[in-house]
């Protein structure tokens, strides 16, 4: 049997999806809540320059997120357009 994982999202993640359209907040919260079962679906990227941040995509939105295997914790840390997602 295979657990399904915990999503949290951090406050800057949950307040960049309410800045979004109601179709798009739509679509990236039924992939957000894919995650707790599938935390590396089909498309993910792991992101280089980090030891455990991932993405996937959305159309044109990205989601980055981290895995954390042994609490089974996923842990959702920014959405964005896919021209403003790796900006600091």
């Amino acid at each position: 049997m295979v657990s399904e994982y915990q999503v949290e999202i951090e406050t800057s993640a949950a307040k960049q999806i309410q800045k979004m359209q109601r179709y798009d907040q739509r679509r990236i919260m039924d992939a957000i809540d894919a995650l707790a079962v599938d935390p590396r679906p089909h498309g993910y990227t792991k992101l280089s320059g980090t030891t455990d941040a991932y993405r996937i995509r959305v159309g044109v939105f990205r989601i980055v997120y981290v895995i954390n295997d042994g609490l089974l914790i996923v842990t959702v840390t920014r959405v964005a357009h896919r021209k403003e997602v790796y900006r600091k």
